[in-house]
């Protein structure tokens, strides 16, 4: 169970590194308590866990109505495993021990694919693109330098290009729910993006959010 809890650890690690928001529970129940109850982009589900098992976890996120990308992970390796995860209803399935840039093009593909992977993996607002796949930003043909939450806040504002997008919205996507601190994090973020990409394409509706527009 220790390896098992260092081995989440790690995986959120280098998944906030690269820009994702990442929750992390060790028990199936409370697992699936927080899937109902949060509008999760995907879950990365360990078939072995504690309290109920991942199969049970996904057939009753599937029983509910919940449509979240579902990747299974198990130490267990055959074809009827693979054929129960899925058949639960999993969108994917990988094997311990896996490569982590394995498990990162796993996740992206099925964000690309289902969910939020709605999204084309271009997103354009006028000359500024934003490439979710690769995540990177081009102004015109200009590449510009984003640290990995800068990235994650513009995609937030890209996919709703033109709508008024909420703090708790932006803070939902881009931070997990561990974060305890100043929820005006999100201003500074928005504001190196001022800064990089032009203070008049993001917009402030105030009491209400942000707005990415089209250069003028």
């Amino acid at each position: 169970m220790e390896d098992e809890k260092r081995l989440a650890a790690s995986l959120a690690g280098g998944l906030r590194a690269e820009g994702y928001a990442v929750d992390v529970v060790h028990d199936g129940r409370e697992g699936l308590h927080r899937a109902t109850e949060t509008a999760y982009d995907l879950v990365v589900l360990d078939i072995m866990l504690p309290g109920m098992n991942g199969y049970r976890v996904c057939a009753a996120l599937r029983a509910a109505g919940n449509d979240v990308p579902i990747l299974m992970l198990t130490a267990k390796d055959g074809e009827y495993d693979e054929a129960e995860g899925l058949d639960t209803g999993a969108d994917d399935y990988l094997t311990k021990p896996f490569s982590y840039v394995v498990l990162v093009a796993r996740i992206r593909a099925l964000l690309r694919r289902r969910g939020r992977g709605t999204a084309p993996a271009a997103l354009s607002v006028g000359d500024l693109r934003v490439d979710t796949a690769a995540r990177r930003v081009f102004l015109g043909d200009d590449e510009v330098a984003l640290a990995a939450k800068e990235f994650a806040v513009l995609e937030q504002l890209a996919l709703r290009a033109g709508e008024v997008v909420g703090k708790p919205e932006i803070m939902a996507h881009v931070w997990d729910f561990a974060y305890e601190g100043d929820p005006n994090i999100v201003e500074v973020y928005v504001s190196a993006l001022r800064r990089k990409l032009g203070a008049h394409r993001i917009q402030t509706a105030r009491g209400a959010g942000y707005r990415l527009v089209a250069a003028p």
